[in-house]
């Protein structure tokens, strides 16, 4: 086990390292779309890279789901398997829409497994990134 203080060391090294091994400029929150974000997460047990649609406003945040949904075969041709959940409870309790894919059996504490994660973002995310740039105007268009 790390101590707390080590732990965030380790995950601070992590994010450093594949700033500095894959320095490019991801779209994450630059959607143009207010609350519609892609990200990367890793922990002890998985990585995840998601799309995460955010909006207090249900309606909304639901009519930006459906429009992922309705082109949900395209994007598994970009992202391959994938996972998703309309009524998404973040650990504060807000809810969400998440549509993500995750690895399992790396860790952001096993450096060995760093490069494993780091194709793994990579890979996932380029594809949500292709996926939205592809389908901008007809998602934006709610």
């Amino acid at each position: 086990m790390f101590s707390k203080q080590e732990a965030q060391q380790l995950k601070t090294e992590f994010w450093t390292a594949f700033g500095k091994a894959f320095p490019r400029k991801w779209l994450l929150y630059d959607t143009k779309i207010k609350d519609f974000s892609f990200k990367f997460y890793a922990d002890n047990k998985k990585a995840e890279v998601s799309l995460d649609i955010e909006m207090k406003d249900e309606l909304y945040r639901n009519a930006y789901y459906e429009k992922i949904w309705s082109l949900e075969s395209i994007l598994e041709d970009f992202v391959g398997d994938f996972t998703k959940d309309e009524f998404y409870a973040l650990d504060n309790g807000k809810i969400i829409s998440r549509i993500w894919v995750e690895k399992t059996g790396v860790s952001v504490f096993n450096k060995q497994t760093w490069p494993d994660i780091f194709e793994f973002f990579v890979d996932k995310m380029d594809g949500f990134e292709r996926f939205y740039y592809e389908y901008e105007d007809f998602i934006k268009d709610v």
